[in-house]
């Protein structure tokens, strides 16, 4: 088999036939060290002025999911079932980290002081000009991103998930002793091995869904 092919194999294994599965194999644990590999891959996902503002709260105690299950009615099965449920939250007050962030690019030879002086004095004049909501639209944006390619990768690793927004965000949070005002709720990712393969979804043609101009 020819190295292309193989690719391509890898790809549909990846990305064509992942589904959102709603029963796990709740006797298969994924080791924290493992689930820390998952989270750094997935962290290398782009965001604005490479802002990182995504903040995982990872679910993995019988205790932990049970307090979690309370809190998502409508999915407690998958809560209950997986190896583990990834809360994704962003960090409100993110741009604290931005002088790290440069500051460690120049350290580790990615880029030069100067840039990094510009780049900080624009950044920080443009995040302060924004308003609450677009604020929170920007960070929901990397946030998002951050959540479909924590998922790719999870596939890599041979484990399924399913995105859930069908949980109280406003006590999520909280529940979990984090500033609720700080911390905001994007999504619950539920992470483990399927009991039975999920069903197959129909899918909008491209001709629908694209414009070309």
């Amino acid at each position: 088999m020819s190295s292309k092919v193989q690719k391509t194999n890898d790809f549909n294994k990846i990305v064509l036939n992942r589904r959102s599965i709603k029963t796990y194999d709740s006797d298969v644990k994924i080791s924290r060290e493992e689930m820390t590999d998952i989270l750094e891959k997935a962290s290398r996902a782009p965001s604005a002025i490479n802002m990182q503002p995504w903040r995982f709260l990872v679910v993995d105690s019988a205790e932990g999911k049970e307090k979690l299950a309370s809190l998502a009615t409508f999915n407690q099965t998958q809560v209950r079932t997986s190896s583990a449920v990834i809360a994704v939250f962003y960090d409100v007050n993110n741009i604290e980290y931005m002088d790290e962030i440069y500051g460690k690019a120049v350290e580790l030879g990615y880029m030069i002081p100067d840039i990094k002086n510009t780049i900080l004095q624009q950044a920080k004049s443009y995040y302060k000009s924004l308003e609450a909501a677009e604020l929170n639209d920007v960070n929901l944006l990397d946030s998002g991103l951050v959540s479909m390619q924590l998922m790719l990768i999870a596939r890599s690793h041979g484990y399924d998930t399913n995105p859930m927004a069908g949980y109280e965000k406003d006590k999520i949070a909280e529940a979990f002793n984090l500033d609720k005002e700080r911390f905001r709720p994007v999504m619950l990712i539920s992470i483990g091995k399927a009991a039975s393969e999920g069903h197959p979804t129909y899918r909008l043609p491209v001709e629908t869904t694209t414009t070309w101009a």
